[in-house]
């Protein structure tokens, strides 16, 4: 360069450079002119050596850029040959301390820009980056300088990155080899000539820069973003998974500038998704429909034709590949080849979709849901793939706090069901599946734990051979979900439960039964507060009958007594009240047929743990005279609170619709006659209480002349001191079947009744009783409690009867004076 270039390029005044600069300008015209290459050589290396790579000296680097700037103009079209000397000194400005400097190289760029046009386009990945760190600089005039390069480098990118070929890329460069039997090389066609801006090059250095944390350096990137994707040849999607991630976590950000721009491009990115989804599934259909036309037309046409109908089967093969990438009409459509690798978008969503531990970040897991609630329609086979991950995302989310995430996550949780439940019977969820569901059983919220029932539910219907079988390790979950605090979840557990149950083999139904039992015994509360509904519950999806007599044979065997007891009077309980069990009862009733005589014997074998519940075991068979025998034995037995608790309980029942056939029976004493010695003799047991009103109450409707059957006529009327018990009469009821051992019955009942005794005994003599007991807690009745005394049926006193005015005369007392006055008469006469 002249000396007074030198002098005016390095001047500290901006206008006296741009003097020099425009010196320059001429210098290098004048040497275009003359074709004066190499000197234009020796001024841009003098540029960039002495002066824009003066780090210590500013105002030379300003001089330098301005000079730069001034020879890129004056080079012209020529410009590209030299891009390569001119560019990076200018870039490494970018970064200089000097704010001023940082603005003049923006300055010098974009000059420099504007001349090159597409040339600048192989330099593309340098400025960008340089851009990018610009976008946040702290001076105001530098970011401004910023945005006008990077406007005008987009505007160069939107025209020209698809097509543009730079003027320096030779021919020799794109000679391709024809083939291995080729004899001369060939040109290929233009488009093999590499443009000069290549996306692949620049994905890597997105998905670096994708992970900053500045609000504007995050808008800049979007906006880049969003104008490649707009550019239809370059097809952006395609990298999508490179930097989807990063583009996800924009949306967290607090501006809310990044937030808006960030949901733009990504509903701009799934739009697009889902409309390459369509159009290649309808040249699908359109190339199958195109088939099958074919194969139609050959068929009809080449049935008398064997050879031309082969010919046709080769043309159609051959067809295939040539509309691979065509619609039906043979056009092509922009979109149609592009590819996009939906699982690993999907992989990526997956780890958005959980519930974030700050509120802002729930835009976050709601678009994630969104984007695979799309993929239903774009992709639904690649789901199925991630089936265990999405269920350990999804189903928590059902139970957000937040209604717009909550929604989205049962759309997506009722999507994945029906994709699920509708697969080929061939194609099985991924195994661990089950194992996903079954750790949401200890969710903290009662809606997820539905759900993840309900999805059990489902996949074992669809497959009841492969899902939750009795060695997968699942059992033991589903039982101790029983012990849930939520009766729905509780509900859909027993569902499963059965629902196994009824497809397996009876041993399962067999240990489940057992392992409900071991439960209740370890955990008396479940029993208490929802042993009544399990059991309900479960006689609504299985067989009642079933559920009844494997539990009777389970507790025969029970050696807990006292557990036996308390689970006898609630199953008995149940069989009395719940309308599931209305079929089982008429069944019981039937003791004329096998059938009821095999239930009533399993129950009442293991019914024996329960004095109250067997007798009413046989009031429920109207088995009344088995009932009279078994209430001489229970007057044997310790009369405990607990006993006179539950036969007060059974004279309520009593009244309820269940045993209206019993009241009604009343009317029939000489069909019934030990029906009344039945409710007599439950009378007796009871002390003078509100269920003893009752119940007399109920007898004294009836007329007393019923009771007349049952006292012995004629012969002898005076008692003996040891009359023969019922029970040992003839071993069989008169009018039911021959078939039921009853005297066997009756000594099970004794002995059951005699190895409860003496357990209860020991485990009271090894318990010490405290200081001032008098042994009341143990629940039996005082010895000194004396029943009140009535006249017997042969018209002794039995003791001084009550006076009139003291009690009112009850039932009783009216039949002993019938008695008694008959008995007189025959006396007198």
């Amino acid at each position: 360069m002249d000396p007074h270039i030198q002098r005016s390029l390095n001047d500290k005044l901006y206008d006296k450079r741009k003097i020099g600069a425009l010196d320059l300008e001429k210098v290098i015209r004048d040497c275009i002119d003359q074709d004066d290459h190499e000197r234009i050589r020796a001024i841009i290396h003098e540029l960039c050596h002495e002066y824009a790579y003066s780090v210590h000296q500013p105002n030379a680097r300003n001089g330098g850029l301005i000079g730069l700037a001034a020879a890129s103009i004056a080079l012209g079209p020529e410009v590209a040959q030299y891009l390569g000397e001119i560019v990076p000194p200018v870039l490494a400005c970018f970064s200089d301390q000097d704010a001023r400097v940082r603005y003049y190289a923006c300055e010098s760029m974009y000059n420099i820009a504007k001349v090159a046009k597409g040339e600048i386009l192989p330099f593309f990945n340098t400025v960008f980056d340089a851009l990018c760190k610009l976008a946040a600089d702290a001076e105001l005039s530098v970011k401004n300088g910023a945005e006008l390069l990077d406007r005008l480098v987009k505007d160069i990118v939107a025209e020209s990155a698809a097509t543009y070929v730079s003027i320096l890329q030779s021919p020799e460069e794109s000679i391709a080899e024809t083939s291995s039997g080729a004899c001369s090389p060939t040109f290929q066609s233009e488009a093999a000539f590499p443009t000069a801006f290549s996306l692949p090059r620049f994905i890597p250095l997105l998905r670096e820069r994708i992970h900053v944390i500045n609000p504007f350096t995050r808008i800049f990137l979007v906006s880049w973003i969003t104008l490649l994707d707009s550019i239809p040849d370059l097809e952006l999607v395609t990298y999508l998974p490179d930097f989807l991630e990063g583009l996800f976590k924009f949306l967290n950000d607090p501006n809310k500038d990044v937030q808006v721009a960030t949901q733009d491009a990504l509903e701009g990115f799934l739009q697009e998704i889902r409309r390459i989804a369509r159009l290649k599934r309808g040249i699908e259909d359109s190339r199958k429909s195109r088939t099958e036309k074919r194969t139609r037309t050959m068929s009809d046409s080449g049935s008398g034709n064997t050879e031309e109908a082969s010919r046709q089967q080769e043309f159609i093969s051959g067809e295939e590949y040539a509309i691979a990438d065509d619609t039906a009409d043979g056009s092509w459509i922009p979109g149609q080849d592009v590819q996009i690798d939906h699982q690993k978008i999907i992989e990526i969503l997956i780890p958005f979709l959980e519930a974030p531990n700050d509120i802002s970040q729930e835009d976050i897991q709601l678009t994630a849901l969104r984007w695979v609630d799309d993929f239903f329609e774009i992709c639904p086979e690649d789901l199925v793939l991630f089936l265990p991950r999405l269920l350990s995302m999804v189903l928590p989310a059902i139970s957000s706090n937040s209604e717009a995430i909550r929604q989205a996550a049962l759309k997506v949780n009722t999507s994945l069901m029906n994709l699920v439940a509708n697969l080929s019977d061939d194609i099985s969820p991924p195994p661990p599946t089950v194992n996903a569901l079954t750790l949401q059983f200890l969710n903290e919220f009662e809606e997820t734990r539905v759900v993840a029932l309900e999805w059990l539910i489902m996949l074992h219907k669809k497959a009841p051979r492969k899902i939750l079988a009795i060695n997968d390790g699942t059992f033991p979950a589903l039982l101790k979900t029983l012990s849930d605090s939520s009766d729905q979840v509780v509900q859909r557990d027993l569902q499963l439960l059965s629902q196994i149950s009824q497809n397996s083999e009876d041993d399962y139904f067999a240990l489940f039964m057992v392992n409900l039992l071991s439960l209740f015994s370890t955990d008396r509360r479940l029993l208490e507060t929802r042993g009544n509904m399990i059991i309900r519950q479960l006689c609504i999806n299985l067989n009642p009958e079933k559920i009844y007599r494997t539990l009777a044979d389970i507790l025969e065997k029970d050696e807990d007594v006292e557990f036996a007891s308390i689970m006898v009077q609630n199953l008995n309980n149940i069989l009395i009240t719940a309308p599931e069990l209305i079929d089982l009862r008429k069944r019981l009733r039937s003791l004329d047929t096998k059938d009821g005589q095999m239930i009533f014997v399993s129950l009442f074998r293991s019914w024996c743990y329960n004095a109250v519940a067997t007798f009413s075991l046989c009031l429920l068979a109207q088995a009344y005279e088995q009932a009279s025998n078994l209430l001489q034995i229970m007057a044997d037995l310790d009369i405990t609170v607990n006993m006179l608790i539950q036969v007060d309980k059974l004279v309520q029942l009593l009244e309820s619709p269940v045993f209206t056939y019993l009241r009604l029976q009343l009317l029939e004493p000489e069909k019934y006659p030990f029906l009344y010695k039945s409710l007599y003799g439950l009378l007796m047991l009871l002390p003078q209480s509100s269920a003893f009103g009752l119940l007399k109450n109920r007898l004294n409707s009836v007329s007393p002349i019923g009771y007349l059957h049952i006292v012995p006529r004629g012969g002898n009327t005076q008692t003996t001191n040891a009359p023969t018990p019922s029970y040992e009469r003839p071993t069989r009821v008169k009018g039911r079947a021959e078939d039921i051992k009853w005297m066997e019955l009756l000594d099970k009942f004794k002995a059951v009744q005699e190895r409860a005794r003496r357990q209860t005994m020991q485990q009271y003599s090894n318990k010490p009783s405290a200081p001032g007991s008098n042994g009341n807690n143990v629940g039996t009745m005082s010895a000194t409690f004396t029943p009140p005394r009535i006249p017997t049926p042969s018209g002794g006193t039995g003791g001084n009867a009550p006076s009139g005015n003291s009690k009112p005369r009850g039932g009783l007392t009216g039949i002993g004076r019938l008695a008694g006055g008959r008995k007189a008469a025959s006396r007198g006469k």
